[in-house]
This record gives C-alpha cells, sequence and structure tokens, in this order.
C-alpha cells in the first residue's frame, strides 16, 4: 500500500497538520512554524503563533529573518527532531501513524517540493522517510 498524499485521513502527516509542537523551549501552532522558525533561532518567537503558511512565507522573508549559514547541513536532523517532538507530545498520532502499516508514505505535493516530498512522480522524500523511520522506531518501542 502506498499512501501518496498528506489529506483528508492522513492530514497528520503533514506538517500543517494543526498540532502543537514544544521545540527548543518555544511552543509553535504546528510543525511547520516549529521548522521555520529554525532557519534563524533567534528569531524563533515569531513564529509561534504563526499558521503553516504564514510560517513558510516568513521562513523564506530575507527581509525579516537571517537564515543559518550551516541550514542546508542541519535542515534534515531539525526536521526528524520536530517531527518526532510532533509524534510524542500528541501520543494519540503515534497510534494513527502505527495503523499506516508498512505502507509507503509519500509527502506528494503540487508546491514543487523535491526535497521534502515528491512532485510529479520526481522527489527524494525526505519528510516519508522519516515518518517511516520514525513509524519502525515507535512500532519497535510498543514491543
Amino acid at each position: 500500500m502506498t499512501i501518496s498524499v498528506f489529506k483528508g485521513p492522513y492530514y497528520f502527516l503533514s506538517n500543517f497538520y494543526p498540532a502543537k509542537v514544544t521545540y527548543n523551549g518555544v511552543t509553535y501552532r504546528n510543525a511547520e512554524a516549529a521548522f521555520q522558525a529554525q532557519k534563524d533561532p533567534k528569531m524563533s518567537f515569531l513564529f509561534a503563533d504563526l499558521a503553516p503558511r504564514a510560517a513558510r512565507e516568513l521562513g523564506r522573508n530575507s527581509k525579516k529573518i537571517t537564515i543559518r549559514k550551516d541550514w542546508e547541513e542541519v535542515k534534515y536532523q531539525i526536521m526528524y527532531e520536530i517531527v518526532e517532538c510532533k509524534f510524542r507530545q500528541n501520543a494519540w498520532m503515534i497510534q494513527r501513524l502505527l495503523h499506516t502499516g508498512d505502507a509507503l508514505l509519500i509527502e506528494g505535493n503540487t508546491w514543487r517540493d523535491q526535497y521534502w516530498g515528491v512532485y510529479r512522480g520526481k522527489g527524494m522524500n525526505k519528510l516519508g522517510e522519516i515518518l517511516m523511520d520514525l513509524r519502525d522506531k515507535f512500532k519497535s518501542e510498543s514491543n
């Protein structure tokens, strides 16, 4: 089985899902805001109450934030940590993730993201990989 889009019953897999996440001492309305905030940790407070799209826009606004120099090297690890926090801090979601069984999780998208997801059949699907890795981790913890 393949879950190729994080909508409907699988929306909880999306970083846009409205689940609070506390990361590095700041509580955000969603994982997307937490992730975007890490581009400029000194300005993370600006992201705490933002909806996902607003957080993504601010995270791309070089006039309001200064993206850390090591961003490309650290972004995967930061995403991993934030997604893990999202699930551990909203424990009911762990069960939902486990119920996806062994499904291939693909963050299919329309916004042309080929790093975190897949756009028009192309992409590295790093968010999907993180989710599947965490699913395995949670599965082994529950045994």
